[in-house]
């Protein structure tokens, strides 16, 4: 999927149990796969969605000592002031959107097209969202945080997603992601995008991983921006 890495494997896809309606396009987190992101979909799908979790290509990874690994784009630190892979952002960005593209080509318009992702993942989706021409019916963006935020005006954006609604999730716990970047990202997109569609929810204990409560809301939010059509 990028330009010059290993080019990753088929996604993993969960399937609509009907004829897919909707779709929801997940991205996974650093060093990680698609596999296990299908798995807790497969737990609570829709029958009218199909929801699919795409693998990061494998490449070196700066914060790791450049150890390759699946990622979507490098990260040099963790740091709010850390330098960014910026090439590779918007590199990873455009394959996103080609995913995007494919779906609306199989005959889901893209305003029933979701994008999320969990911590690198949720990063991108949340970027993609931002920076696309294709009107998306919602974003999910799990103990992550914006990436490139300098790069955005820091009040309203003109883009076609700027009335989107956004689910962002966050662990009062996580050592790696702090809740402080998922706080700060949350009033950043309230400046950016129609504050009446982002919901920032908060699990108490919860590290830098997922959570049974977390995925009953990330099931909500996906049942309620793409009901079943008949």
């Amino acid at each position: 999927m990028c330009g010059n890495t290993m080019s990753a494997p088929l996604p993993a896809i969960v399937p609509a149990a009907k004829k897919a309606t909707a779709a929801v396009i997940f991205l996974h987190g650093l060093g990680d796969t698609g596999h296990g992101w299908a798995e807790s979909f497969a737990g609570i799908k829709s029958p009218h969605v199909k929801y699919i979790c795409p693998h990061a290509p494998v490449m070196p990874v700066s914060l790791n000592m450049n150890m390759a690994m699946p990622s979507w784009f490098d990260i040099f630190g963790l740091a709010p002031d850390s330098q960014e892979d910026e090439a590779g952002i918007k590199q990873a960005s455009e394959n996103v959107n080609t995913l995007i593209e494919q779906e609306v080509r199989n005959g889901i318009p893209s305003n029933r097209i979701m994008l999320g992702g969990f911590s690198q993942g949720g990063a991108l989706s949340l970027y993609t969202a931002l920076t696309t021409q294709q009107k998306l019916g919602g974003v999910i963006a799990l103990s992550c945080w914006l990436p490139l935020r300098t790069s955005f005006p820091q009040s309203s954006i003109n883009c076609i997603n700027k009335d989107i609604s956004v689910l962002q999730c966050h662990g009062d716990s996580d050592p790696l992601v702090p809740l402080m970047f998922g706080s700060v990202t949350s009033e950043t997109l309230k400046k950016m995008l129609n504050p009446g569609n982002i919901s920032f929810k908060i699990y108490s204990g919860m590290m830098h991983s997922s959570c049974i409560e977390e995925m009953m809301d990330v099931k909500k939010f996906i049942d309620e921006h793409l009901p079943p059509i008949d």
